[in-house]
């Protein structure tokens, strides 16, 4: 099974955060993996999305041109991406920053409040988890939540550790929208 993945948001959101955390997931479970980020010359505020491949057989090219999930975590996001999610795939959308709806009527729409969760939760720099938590429901065949859990210690690193809890509830809220 070969899953592929576009995220995309602004800087400072954790887009290509949550691409390495799928990926490092996907090498803990022995599956191909990889992991292409693509961000503008602002960093933080600017344009940032990334393409991430999870296969049981060899990835031949990191580029995603149709994929199986679309992950929007803003308005320009969206209509930059809509078009590249595959008929019958899923569409994540922001609720909490995207103003639109979708105008694909062939995809499966997911809508997130990623940004009012987080706020919850008391960090609002968890949106990302969030929405990834929802992902890794709705995909069902995707990287386990134990997996992700397991690479957040290697994404964040030794001076975030304290922050791995919080992103672990992160993931259970999102997981819950779908539910």
């Amino acid at each position: 099974m070969t899953e592929e993945i576009i995220i995309a948001g602004f800087g400072g959101q954790g887009i290509l955060s949550m691409g390495q955390l799928l990926a490092y997931a996907g090498m803990l479970e022995d599956r191909n993996v990889s992991w292409l980020p693509s961000y503008g010359p602002e960093m933080r505020g600017g344009t940032a999305n990334c393409c991430v491949i999870l296969s049981d057989d060899k990835v031949g090219s990191p580029v995603v041109t149709r994929a199986s999930a679309v992950i929007a975590m803003n308005r320009p996001s969206l209509d930059k991406f809509e078009d590249a999610a595959v008929p019958d795939g899923l569409l994540f959308l922001n609720s909490s920053l995207i103003d639109r709806k979708a105008t694909r009527k062939d995809v499966q729409v997911i809508t997130v409040p990623a940004n009012e969760i987080a706020e919850e939760l008391g960090n609002s720099r968890v949106a990302n988890s969030v929405m990834l938590g929802a992902y890794l429901e709705k995909a069902g065949s995707s990287v386990s939540h134990a997996s992700v859990m397991e690479a957040l210690k290697k994404v964040l690193g030794p001076s975030k550790q304290s922050l791995i809890p919080l992103n672990g509830i992160a993931l259970k809220r999102g997981a819950e929208q779908i539910k």
